[in-house]
């Protein structure tokens, strides 16, 4: 891969949050920035931030045609792609028995489809380089559930399986993959970019609504800061061995700790039940 300052870095979702944090961070590095946003106005305002060094792309991710003219366009511009970050996305939260089934369609589409879309799209460049990074931002709620947000769990769950498998796939071709796993940070997530389908079930109130209204009264005041999340991003992309998961947040990384550890304790319980479904040795 290039230096820190020659790389090109394509970045979806950047008009907010970490997206906009780690474009202008990698600017600010000296690398090129192709970015995607829903809005004309976005684009060309992007465009014109660093002189040949910025492309901005209109792009819904849930648009295979649109993705793929984005990334031709980027690779017209700038020759090669060194970074991919599929960063677009949102959260659908409600409980599993309400959320209706349009909204679980779409919640996969933008953050599963909509990045299989992107590396769909990159993967024959980057093949062709035998290089390159992608970061998928995932969640901590891609290795841990909380009542209230099992759609989107599952939505980034998948992402989680698809960046894992990706770098057993692609790691003999000297193409990296890490996934990044935030948890609260100030971003939009909580707040105008979220879809919330309140719990009418009482039964509910106590998981499901408690923890929705848990959220909303959270947003903005998340202790987690998308410039710092930024600075780590770009940091894990310069080491020779990056990791596969990176949890960022104290929050997250106790998240995760608390999820493997948990699971060791109940695979440990039950492991002699499992051995036991299969036939005996020699049989």
């Amino acid at each position: 891969m290039p230096d820190s300052t020659n790389q090109t870095w394509f970045i979806t979702g950047a008009s907010s949050g970490f997206g906009e944090a780690l474009a202008d961070h990698v600017l600010d590095k000296g690398g090129r920035v192709a970015a995607t946003f829903r809005k004309p106005e976005q684009a060309e305002a992007f465009s014109q931030k660093a002189d040949g060094r910025t492309l901005g792309l209109v792009c819904d991710v849930t648009d295979e045609a649109t993705v793929k003219t984005a990334v031709a366009d980027a690779i017209a511009k700038f020759s090669q792609l060194d970074v991919i970050v599929n960063n677009a996305g949102y959260g659908s939260m409600g409980s599993i028995e309400e959320v209706p089934a349009e909204e679980v369609q779409r919640q996969f589409d933008v953050n599963v489809f909509g990045a299989l879309h992107v590396l769909r799209a990159v993967l024959p460049q980057l093949r062709k380089q035998r290089s390159g990074h992608v970061l998928n931002i995932t969640s901590i709620g891609g290795l841990k559930t909380f009542p209230g947000v099992g759609i989107y769990n599952a939505s980034k769950f998948a992402l989680e399986a698809i960046g894992e498998s990706l770098s057993q796939q692609v790691g003999p071709l000297g193409i990296k993959v890490t996934n990044i796993e935030p948890s609260g940070f100030r971003t939009k997530w909580a707040g105008e970019s979220a879809t919330i389908s309140n719990t009418k079930i009482e039964d509910y109130q106590p998981t499901v609504g408690e923890n929705i209204r848990g959220i909303e009264g959270y947003s903005g005041r998340q202790p987690g800061d998308p410039v710092r999340a930024a600075h780590a991003m770009y940091e894990v992309v310069q080491m020779e061995n990056p990791p596969l998961h990176l949890p960022l947040g104290k929050a997250a990384v106790k998240g995760a700790r608390e999820k493997f550890a948990g699971l060791v304790k109940e695979l440990e319980q039950y492991a002699d039940m499992g051995d036991a479904a299969d036939f005996p040795a020699g049989e």
